[in-house]
């Protein structure tokens, strides 16, 4: 497995699949363009497995956290440790950027999310709020 960066809207329409609904090309324009928004994709054999989306927010009182924005892994990679591994990327790149904190919430029963972030060194709290001390 590979974790690269999204470089392109061919990154990310090649991934089309790992999504909600299909990637449209104004977002993906938009989202590409801005330094604070990031998309690493997991490849297994060149093709596109899992993604993960963050993004960089800034508050004048605490500085610059990460924002797991959202997590996906195609059905015939799961339990392959592509997730955490997403995830572990995603707080990585965060720390080189100078993020303070990574955070993201997940549903009180959704024990794969949980356990797949606790994998990746997140504290959950009350299955709700997820969190990493990045310093």
């Amino acid at each position: 497995m590979k974790i690269r960066r999204a470089a392109s809207a061919d990154d990310v329409f090649a991934a089309a699949h790992l999504f909600d609904a299909p990637p449209r090309p104004d977002a993906t324009t938009r989202f590409l363009a801005q330094d604070h928004s990031h998309l690493l994709i997991a490849y297994v054999d060149d093709r596109p497995a899992g993604f993960v989306s963050g993004v960089e927010t800034t508050h004048p009182d605490k500085g610059t956290e990460m924002f797991l924005y959202e997590l996906g892994v195609d059905d015939m990679f799961l339990r392959r440790g592509i997730g955490t591994a997403l995830v572990e990327a995603l707080r990585t790149l965060a720390a080189e950027r100078g993020c303070y904190a990574m955070w993201t919430g997940t549903a009180a029963g959704d024990t794969a999310a949980q356990a797949t972030y606790k994998k990746a060194g997140g504290s959950v709290d009350d299955g709700a709020f997820v969190s990493w001390d990045l310093t």
